[in-house]
């Protein structure tokens, strides 16, 4: 659900709506919360509710950002072996990332393959490569 200002927040409120419900329902039906199970319901159950397609709608402001990051945030206190400690600490030892961490990896993944030729989009068609910077160790990347 993208605005016709191409603007996800309808598509952020949306997904955090049916990933709370999912939420919930893992809260009100399951009793054996150990860490390992808990975090397999809520990659199964949860996490693609927050990601389906991110790449096409990435929140682009805080307050978006913020409203999906809290889901996980509500997830990790669930977990009492974890539930007294900083939110980054409970993802650690849960072996999770933020949500943000993962859109970016996702991103850089789907521009590898965009520069690779491994999808049907030609890199040439979204960016030029800048070959005046000689010395450089890497090559810098202009949108077109």
């Amino acid at each position: 659900m993208i605005s016709s200002h191409l603007k996800s927040s309808n598509q952020c409120i949306q997904a955090c709506s049916k990933a709370n419900k999912m939420l919930g329902m893992i809260k009100r039906t399951i009793s054996y919360t150990k860490p390992e199970i808990m975090v397999r319901l809520y990659k199964t159950l949860v996490k693609p509710h927050l990601e389906y397609c991110v790449n096409v709608w990435s929140p682009h402001y805080t307050k978006d950002k913020e409203l999906l990051e809290r889901v996980q945030h509500r997830f990790t206190r669930m977990i009492k072996e974890v539930h007294d400690k900083e939110y980054l600490d409970r993802l650690k030892e849960l072996n999770l990332w933020t949500l943000e961490e993962r859109r970016n990896r996702a991103d850089l993944m789907e521009l590898f393959k965009i520069y690779k030729g491994f999808t049907t989009v030609h890199f040439e068609s979204l960016f030029t490569l800048d070959r005046n910077n000689k010395g450089k160790a890497h090559v810098v990347i202009s949108p077109n």
